[in-house]
């Protein structure tokens, strides 16, 4: 998929029939997220080795926005995971947009100019270590969801290979209080 923006308009221009993809961060593991829960290396890493199952079945989808369902609705879905790897802490991944109503709706929102976050939604038990949240072994990685405030500091797709990872100030603000309460120990 080939974008073009002109000047400071968010103007967005793409070829009929083009397929929409985004790629960037989608999950940290030994940081405390927005939600104040900290995965661990090993659970994150053999979740995403789980996931890459779906990928490979084209059963990966995700849904715009984050419902309080465990239950991915089809009828919800905006997008497909194509590519899911941990890049040392980090799961990085990329997204197809679908044609949907949801992945439509999410194409209208990125040629508005919107940035598209991308949280994980999952399921499992948490144990609290003072003031963090940590997320047990029986977590089970369901799927990603596009969202307008992901709990991942940066965690937003942007167009791949067409847009630097830019972070704003508040996003390099929230990394370095994350990295200092990580560094408790």
């Amino acid at each position: 998929m080939i974008f073009s923006q002109k000047k400071k308009k968010s103007e967005w221009t793409m070829d009929e029939g083009e397929e929409i993809y985004l790629a960037g961060v989608m999950q940290r593991a030994g940081a405390t997220n927005g939600n104040g829960r900290v995965y661990p290396l090993d659970i994150l890493r053999r979740e995403v080795e789980n996931y890459k199952k779906l990928v490979r079945e084209g059963r990966a989808v995700g849904e715009l926005d984050h419902p309080e369902s465990s239950v991915v609705e089809l009828k919800n879905t905006s997008h497909i995971v194509t590519e899911i790897n941990m890049d040392g802490d980090d799961v990085i991944g990329k997204i197809r947009l679908l044609e949907t109503h949801a992945g439509k709706t999410a194409i209208e929102l990125l040629k508005g100019g919107v940035r598209l976050g991308i949280s994980s939604r999952g399921l499992g038990s948490t144990r609290n270590e003072g003031s963090k949240t940590i997320v047990q072994d029986d977590f089970q990685l369901i799927c990603f969801d596009l969202v307008s405030e992901p709990s991942t500091t940066g965690a937003f797709m942007l167009r791949e290979g067409k847009e630097p990872n830019i972070f704003t100030k508040a996003d390099k603000i929230n990394r370095i209080l994350n990295d200092i309460l990580s560094y408790e120990k």
